[in-house]
């Protein structure tokens, strides 16, 4: 399963020892996507190794890929959320080898493109504005 949004929030890393005397470190992120509602998720990364290799800051724009697991304790049932997959989204507009939209905002269809130095030449020139 996948979940595209925006880091909101990065929660305590936790760790310890398990029953096996295995070390085991764990960190949980939460993100929310931008629906016209917007929903929030919180998953969590397993291992140091990982947590190191997705390096996941507050404010990213990611696709997180994840299984969803259930557990048992105490009679109780609990849901886990594990991301095993991170891939950052780069900002709207800003496409690798490509200008950013602000620096040349396109006209609605059908409608000519100006630009302010195109409106600062007389109508009646017929120098071009560049």
């Amino acid at each position: 399963m996948e979940f595209e949004g925006k880091i909101i929030a990065v929660l305590e890393k936790r760790g310890g020892t398990s029953a096996k005397g295995n070390t085991w470190s764990c960190q949980e992120y939460v993100i929310e996507n931008h629906d016209q509602y917007p929903k929030k998720m919180c998953f969590e990364v397993f291992s140091d190794e990982k947590i190191d290799q997705f390096n996941i800051q507050p404010g990213e724009e990611l696709k997180v890929h994840f299984d969803v697991d259930a557990r048992e304790w105490n009679s109780r049932w609990f849901n886990s959320l594990r991301a095993w997959r991170v891939e950052r989204i780069p900002a709207a507009g800003s496409v690798p080898g490509e200008t950013s939209s602000s620096e040349f905002p396109s006209a609605p269809v059908g409608m000519p493109q100006t630009s302010a130095a195109s409106d600062e030449i007389a109508p009646e020139s017929d120098e071009l504005p560049f």
